[in-house]
Protein backbone atom coordinates (compact mmCIF):
# COMPACT_ATOMS: atom_id res chain seq x y z
CA UNK A 1 0.00 0.00 0.00
CA UNK A 2 1.44 3.51 -0.43
CA UNK A 3 -0.89 6.32 -0.02
CA UNK A 4 1.80 9.21 1.05
CA UNK A 5 4.55 10.01 -1.24
CA UNK A 6 6.72 6.96 -1.67
CA UNK A 7 9.83 7.07 0.23
CA UNK A 8 12.95 5.58 -1.25
CA UNK A 9 13.26 1.99 -1.61
CA UNK A 10 16.54 0.75 -2.28
CA UNK A 11 18.19 -2.68 -2.83
CA UNK A 12 20.70 -3.98 0.16
CA UNK A 13 22.80 -4.85 -2.68
CA UNK A 14 23.44 -1.56 -3.98
CA UNK A 15 24.64 -0.02 -0.53
CA UNK A 16 27.02 -3.25 -0.22
CA UNK A 17 24.58 -5.14 2.05
CA UNK A 18 23.56 -7.62 0.02
CA UNK A 19 24.01 -10.12 2.73
CA UNK A 20 21.02 -8.68 5.13
CA UNK A 21 18.04 -10.35 3.86
CA UNK A 22 19.26 -13.97 3.78
CA UNK A 23 21.02 -13.47 7.37
CA UNK A 24 18.39 -11.68 8.84
CA UNK A 25 14.92 -11.79 7.03
CA UNK A 26 14.28 -14.77 5.09
CA UNK A 27 16.41 -17.42 7.03
CA UNK A 28 14.34 -19.83 8.90
CA UNK A 29 11.38 -17.68 7.17
CA UNK A 30 11.77 -15.68 10.20
CA UNK A 31 9.49 -12.71 8.81
CA UNK A 32 6.31 -14.86 8.59
CA UNK A 33 7.04 -16.04 11.92
CA UNK A 34 6.94 -12.28 12.89
CA UNK A 35 3.55 -11.14 10.56
CA UNK A 36 1.19 -11.30 12.79
CA UNK A 37 3.30 -12.49 15.71
CA UNK A 38 2.84 -15.86 14.28
CA UNK A 39 6.08 -17.07 16.35
CA UNK A 40 3.57 -17.50 19.50
CA UNK A 41 1.59 -20.42 17.85
CA UNK A 42 4.74 -22.19 17.72
CA UNK A 43 5.42 -25.46 20.09
CA UNK A 44 7.25 -24.49 23.08
CA UNK A 45 10.24 -25.57 22.18
CA UNK A 46 10.96 -24.49 18.61
CA UNK A 47 9.46 -20.46 19.67
CA UNK A 48 12.22 -20.55 22.74
CA UNK A 49 14.67 -21.25 19.94
CA UNK A 50 13.43 -18.20 17.64
CA UNK A 51 13.22 -16.09 20.68
CA UNK A 52 16.59 -16.74 21.96
CA UNK A 53 18.16 -16.14 18.27
CA UNK A 54 15.78 -12.86 17.51
CA UNK A 55 16.91 -11.75 20.66
CA UNK A 56 20.93 -12.41 20.05
CA UNK A 57 20.64 -11.22 16.65
CA UNK A 58 18.71 -7.75 17.66
CA UNK A 59 21.74 -7.25 20.08
CA UNK A 60 24.41 -7.62 16.99
CA UNK A 61 22.96 -6.36 14.04
CA UNK A 62 24.94 -3.63 12.98
CA UNK A 63 23.70 0.48 12.19
CA UNK A 64 24.52 -0.58 8.45
CA UNK A 65 22.45 -3.49 8.10
CA UNK A 66 19.05 -2.04 9.85
CA UNK A 67 19.42 0.57 7.98
CA UNK A 68 19.85 -1.43 4.82
CA UNK A 69 16.37 -3.37 6.00
CA UNK A 70 14.71 -0.35 6.68
CA UNK A 71 15.20 0.71 2.83
CA UNK A 72 14.08 -2.19 1.22
CA UNK A 73 10.57 -3.96 1.29
CA UNK A 74 8.40 -5.18 3.59
CA UNK A 75 9.64 -8.12 4.89
CA UNK A 76 13.09 -6.47 5.79
CA UNK A 77 11.15 -3.24 7.22
CA UNK A 78 9.40 -5.49 9.56
CA UNK A 79 12.05 -7.57 10.67
CA UNK A 80 14.27 -4.49 11.25
CA UNK A 81 11.46 -2.85 13.53
CA UNK A 82 11.44 -6.30 15.41
CA UNK A 83 14.88 -5.96 15.65
CA UNK A 84 15.46 -2.83 16.83
CA UNK A 85 12.15 -3.11 19.54
CA UNK A 86 13.60 -6.14 21.23
CA UNK A 87 16.86 -4.13 21.80
CA UNK A 88 14.97 -0.94 22.44
CA UNK A 89 17.77 0.71 20.01
CA UNK A 90 15.78 3.64 20.76
CA UNK A 91 18.27 6.04 18.15
CA UNK A 92 16.04 4.82 15.42
CA UNK A 93 12.83 6.03 16.92
CA UNK A 94 12.76 9.01 14.22
CA UNK A 95 13.19 6.29 11.17
CA UNK A 96 11.00 4.30 12.63
CA UNK A 97 8.13 6.96 13.54
CA UNK A 98 8.59 8.59 9.96
CA UNK A 99 8.17 5.05 8.28
CA UNK A 100 5.09 4.44 10.39
CA UNK A 101 3.41 8.32 9.33
CA UNK A 102 4.62 7.37 5.72
CA UNK A 103 3.01 4.10 5.99
CA UNK A 104 4.12 2.82 2.23
CA UNK A 105 3.74 -1.27 2.89
CA UNK A 106 1.48 -3.49 3.97
CA UNK A 107 2.90 -5.20 7.12
CA UNK A 108 5.38 -3.53 7.50
CA UNK A 109 3.28 -1.25 10.73
CA UNK A 110 2.96 -4.00 12.81
CA UNK A 111 6.81 -3.86 13.34
CA UNK A 112 7.00 0.08 13.64
CA UNK A 113 3.94 -0.39 16.00
CA UNK A 114 5.65 -3.16 18.16
CA UNK A 115 9.31 -1.21 18.68
CA UNK A 116 7.35 2.05 19.19
CA UNK A 117 5.57 0.30 22.00
CA UNK A 118 9.15 -1.48 23.06
CA UNK A 119 10.82 1.87 23.38
CA UNK A 120 8.06 3.19 25.62
CA UNK A 121 9.08 7.00 25.90
CA UNK A 122 6.68 9.81 25.54
CA UNK A 123 8.11 10.73 22.24
CA UNK A 124 6.95 7.07 21.03
CA UNK A 125 3.11 8.03 22.45
CA UNK A 126 3.72 11.28 20.25
CA UNK A 127 4.50 9.37 17.21
CA UNK A 128 1.68 7.07 17.88
CA UNK A 129 -0.75 9.91 18.69
CA UNK A 130 0.37 11.64 15.31
CA UNK A 131 -0.33 8.52 13.11
CA UNK A 132 -4.09 8.51 14.46
CA UNK A 133 -4.92 11.57 14.22
CA UNK A 134 -3.64 11.54 10.71
CA UNK A 135 -5.21 7.86 9.76
CA UNK A 136 -7.88 7.52 11.65
CA UNK A 137 -10.50 10.07 10.32
CA UNK A 138 -9.95 8.18 7.00
CA UNK A 139 -12.75 5.66 7.37
CA UNK A 140 -12.13 3.43 4.24
CA UNK A 141 -8.45 2.55 5.19
CA UNK A 142 -7.47 -0.30 7.06
CA UNK A 143 -4.11 -0.03 7.68
CA UNK A 144 -2.40 -0.46 11.28
CA UNK A 145 -4.84 1.63 13.43
CA UNK A 146 -5.87 -1.16 15.47
CA UNK A 147 -2.35 -1.89 16.52
CA UNK A 148 -1.62 1.55 17.27
CA UNK A 149 -4.19 2.03 19.30
CA UNK A 150 -3.28 -0.66 21.36
CA UNK A 151 0.46 0.42 21.48
CA UNK A 152 -0.58 3.72 22.42
CA UNK A 153 -2.80 1.93 25.41
CA UNK A 154 0.13 0.13 26.58
CA UNK A 155 2.58 3.78 26.53
CA UNK A 156 -0.02 5.49 28.08
CA UNK A 157 -0.61 2.69 31.30
CA UNK A 158 3.70 2.82 31.42
CA UNK A 159 3.41 6.53 31.63
CA UNK A 160 0.58 7.24 33.61
CA UNK A 161 -0.50 9.73 30.49
CA UNK A 162 -3.79 9.45 28.94
CA UNK A 163 -3.47 10.05 25.32
CA UNK A 164 -5.67 7.40 24.01
CA UNK A 165 -8.74 8.71 25.74
CA UNK A 166 -9.68 11.21 23.21
CA UNK A 167 -9.63 8.64 20.38
CA UNK A 168 -11.82 6.28 22.26
CA UNK A 169 -14.18 7.78 23.74
CA UNK A 170 -18.31 7.27 22.78
CA UNK A 171 -18.57 8.66 18.95
CA UNK A 172 -15.04 9.57 18.66
CA UNK A 173 -12.43 8.78 16.12
CA UNK A 174 -11.62 5.43 16.87
CA UNK A 175 -15.71 4.38 17.23
CA UNK A 176 -16.47 5.55 14.00
CA UNK A 177 -13.65 4.04 12.03
CA UNK A 178 -14.54 0.77 13.54
CA UNK A 179 -18.25 1.52 12.86
CA UNK A 180 -17.72 2.22 9.03
CA UNK A 181 -17.27 -1.55 8.15
CA UNK A 182 -20.59 -3.01 8.66
CA UNK A 183 -18.78 -6.46 10.48
CA UNK A 184 -16.93 -4.33 13.07
CA UNK A 185 -19.72 -2.13 13.95
CA UNK A 186 -20.33 -1.94 17.71
CA UNK A 187 -16.87 -3.88 18.31
CA UNK A 188 -15.03 -0.77 19.37
CA UNK A 189 -14.26 -1.62 22.67
CA UNK A 190 -13.39 -5.25 22.36
CA UNK A 191 -10.83 -4.11 19.53
CA UNK A 192 -9.38 -1.99 21.60
CA UNK A 193 -8.93 -4.52 23.78
CA UNK A 194 -7.68 -6.92 21.49
CA UNK A 195 -5.30 -4.46 20.14
CA UNK A 196 -3.79 -3.87 23.20
CA UNK A 197 -3.79 -7.57 24.66
CA UNK A 198 -2.13 -8.21 21.12
CA UNK A 199 0.56 -5.45 21.78
CA UNK A 200 1.15 -6.55 25.16
CA UNK A 201 1.57 -10.48 24.34
CA UNK A 202 4.31 -9.46 21.98
CA UNK A 203 6.35 -6.67 24.69
CA UNK A 204 5.83 -8.94 27.61
CA UNK A 205 8.34 -11.44 26.12
CA UNK A 206 11.34 -9.06 25.99
CA UNK A 207 10.77 -7.90 29.73
CA UNK A 208 11.56 -12.04 31.33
Amino acid sequence: MSHDAAMSVQHPQDIDQGHVVARYVSNERRYLKLLGGGFLRLGEAERAAFIAALRADALQVSPEEIGALLGYEWRSRLTAAWLVGVARRIEWRERVGELLLASELTYAGQGYCFALAQFGGKNDAEILVSYLDRYLPHLECRYDQGLALGALLRLDSRLGTSHAERFAVRDGLWERWVDALPHTRGTADAWADASRSRIDAWCNLWDA
